[in-house]
């Protein structure tokens, strides 16, 4: 695949991030406690600077509750151009994977100023198209729609960043399957271990 002929509008570099949600109470084992935000904020802030993140660059992810929003702060923080991509209309994607977490109020809270920062409302999934038959999770489908916008730019241009534990898919369209469709078109992935915060 090759990069898309440079222009004034091309980003410089596209983040496209996939992390875990904070777990519910009692989640065995854990995977990423409440306890643990604080750090993985950083962490995920480090990467983020690490790229050299700024205006010039694009920034996918769905913006769940946990590491999705933590990194839609960091490069909001940095002046990176922010598009959320969401597999459901806004507010039933909101209701299911923001308010529905632990620290559902805190976590709106946080989903809002997101929101209002960007200036521009998510992309929301278009219906199923019959060729995706093999992909019946409207998660998965974002997924790989994240992706596919992603990879619009070149290959090049992709940065690829995760907040995962490094285990399987515990249901559909979670993080372990963007990892795994990642690594399918053997492009690099920036993994920040959850397992280490």
């Amino acid at each position: 695949m090759q990069d898309k002929d440079p222009s004034p509008q091309a980003p410089r570099q596209v983040l496209l991030f996939s992390g875990h949600r904070v777990d519910l109470p009692g989640r065995v084992p854990p995977r990423f406690p409440v306890a643990k935000v604080v750090r993985a904020a950083e962490v995920i802030d480090a990467a983020v600077a690490a790229l050299g993140a700024g205006p010039a660059d694009l920034a996918l992810t769905q913006g769940s509750s946990g590491a999705d929003l933590l990194f839609c702060e960091s490069c909001l923080s940095r002046g990176v151009a922010l598009q959320l991509m969401q597999p459901k209309a806004e507010d039933a994607f909101v209701e299911e994977s923001v308010r529905a977490s632990v620290d559902g109020d805190d976590w709106m809270r946080r989903y809002r100023a997101v929101r209002n920062q960007t200036g521009r409302a998510p992309q929301v999934l278009a219906g199923r198209d019959p060729a995706d038959a093999a992909v019946a999770d409207a998660f998965e489908r974002c997924n790989l729609w994240m992706l596919e916008t992603a990879l619009a730019w070149g290959p090049s241009r992709l940065r690829f960043i995760c907040l995962w534990d490094g285990a399987p898919a515990g249901g559909p369209g979670g993080t372990a399957h963007l990892v795994e469709a990642v690594r399918g078109l053997r492009l690099p992935v920036i993994w920040l271990d959850a397992r280490r915060l």
